[in-house]
C-alpha cells in the first residue's frame, strides 16, 4: 500500500490520480503501459508526459480535462494554438453562450457588410476585430460545453452511446 502524498503543490496529473484514490502502483497497473516510476516523474515534473500517456491517464482517472491541460500548457504547438478550457457548470456555459449569441446576432449584418467583397479595409478592421473576439468567445463556450459533456460521460452521469 502506498503512502499518501503530503506535497503541497501537486500538479493536475497527481490530483487527478488521487481523486480516484489510486496509488501510483495501482494507477500503473490500471494504465498498463506506464510504470509507477514514470508516473512519479510526471507528477514531480521531472519529465513531461507523452500525448498517449495523457490520453490514457485522462481515461483512467476519468478526467478529460487532462488532455486540454496538456495541449494548452505543455505541447509546444498547443501552447501556440490551443486555448485553455476551464471546467464550468452547464448553467454558466449556457449563459455565456447565450450572451455571446445575442451580441453576434446584432453584429451579423455588419460582418456580412465587411466580408461581402472578400477584402478587409482599414476602416472595417476595428469592427471585424470586435466580431472576431465574439466568435472566439463562442468557440470557447462550445469547447467548454464539449468538455462538460466529456466530463459528465466520464463520471458515468451520461451514457456515451447516446452521443
Amino acid at each position: 500500500m502506498g503512502r499518501k502524498s503530503t506535497k503541497e503543490n501537486k500538479n493536475i496529473y497527481q490530483t487527478s490520480r488521487e481523486s480516484m484514490e489510486y496509488t501510483r502502483d495501482a494507477a500503473a497497473e490500471k494504465l498498463g503501459f506506464i510504470s509507477a516510476d514514470r508516473i512519479e516523474k510526471i507528477e514531480n515534473e521531472k519529465s513531461l508526459p507523452h500525448p498517449e500517456e495523457v490520453l490514457a491517464m485522462a481515461d483512467c482517472y476519468k478526467n478529460p480535462a487532462l488532455c486540454n491541460y496538456f495541449c494548452s500548457h505543455e505541447c509546444p504547438i498547443g501552447i501556440e494554438y490551443v486555448p485553455e478550457i476551464k471546467v464550468k457548470d452547464l448553467s454558466q456555459i449556457t449563459l455565456e453562450m447565450l450572451a455571446t449569441l445575442n451580441k453576434l446576432t446584432h453584429e451579423k449584418e455588419r460582418l456580412i457588410e465587411i466580408t461581402v467583397d472578400g477584402e478587409l479595409s482599414e476602416d472595417e478592421l476595428p469592427d471585424f476585430l470586435k466580431i472576431k473576439d465574439q466568435l472566439e468567445k463562442m468557440a470557447l463556450a462550445i469547447d467548454s460545453l464539449n468538455l462538460w459533456v466529456d466530463q459528465t460521460i466520464a463520471s458515468g452521469k451520461l451514457d456515451k452511446s447516446k452521443f
